[in-house]
């Protein structure tokens, strides 16, 4: 029996604060138009920072800052294909987005749409998304 070690991925969760409420940025995946956070593959020649900083780049649109050390992590099953999936595991760095851009690079692949962490939380799937947005929902103490 072989157990195949997790892949692993960078995300970033786009948020901005409008008259002191806070807003997340999610985007639609490409084939089930699911609502995700922006997300790549780690690459050995790029910090993951820079790597989710990227991913909210080609993928919604957005350049901003990238708050440190990462905000959590979590683990999710990727359809390859219809017979086939793997196990990813997946580390969220927050960023301040400081521009939202016209044109980037999948614009016509994905719809991108603020919205509240607590509506964010009920419309993406992955249980450590969820608990990650709730978190932001919550007033700062």
């Amino acid at each position: 029996m072989s157990t195949s070690k997790p892949l692993r991925q960078c995300a970033a969760l786009p948020f901005r604060v409008v008259n002191g409420r806070t807003e997340v940025l999610l985007i639609t995946s490409r084939e089930t138009r699911r609502w995700i956070v922006p997300k790549g593959w780690v690459e050995k020649d790029t910090k993951p920072d820079r790597m989710a900083a990227r991913e909210a780049f080609e993928e919604a649109g957005v350049t901003g800052t990238v708050v440190k050390p990462p905000y959590g992590s979590y683990r999710y099953s990727k359809r390859l294909t219809s017979s086939k999936a793997v196990t990813c595991d997946v580390t969220v760095y927050l960023l301040r987005v400081e521009e939202e851009l016209a044109d980037w690079p999948e614009k016509d692949q994905r719809e991108r749409a603020w919205m509240t962490p607590g509506a964010a939380a009920l419309a993406v799937g992955e249980s450590g998304l969820v608990e990650m947005l709730l978190r932001l929902a919550l007033p700062a103490s």
